[in-house]
């Protein structure tokens, strides 16, 4: 799975989403279906800057046709709907070792 950190750097969440957009552009180019985003979860526990961006964010990535399916790390596992659907799609997914985890640092990105 190809990963995209977003925590390199120490960006704002603005030049988060703008690396994010365009790595998703390379990402589609190569023919690849998903992508894990690493987006922190924030110093203060509350959760970050760049994961809140990235929620709002998928709203424009949809409308651009770059993605069709977005899933909070804390849902990518075995009781949530989405994370059950997309293992039925992309079986290798469950190999992900933040399969199950609940891990509130990461997103998985499904493209278009």
């Amino acid at each position: 799975m190809k990963t995209i950190n977003l925590e390199t750097g120490l960006p704002s969440a603005r030049q988060a989403m703008d690396r994010l957009t365009n790595e998703l552009y390379r990402i589609r180019a190569q023919g690849l279906p998903y992508a894990k985003v690493i987006h922190g979860y924030g110093s203060t526990g509350s959760g970050g800057a760049i994961k809140s961006e990235l929620k709002r964010h998928v709203t424009v990535l949809r409308q651009r046709r770059l993605i069709t399916g977005f899933i909070p790390g804390e849902d990518f596992g075995p009781f949530s709907a989405s994370g059950r659907d997309a293992v039925a799609r992309f079986r290798e997914l469950r190999t992900d070792i933040d399969w199950g985890r609940s891990n509130d640092g990461i997103s998985i990105l499904i493209l278009k």
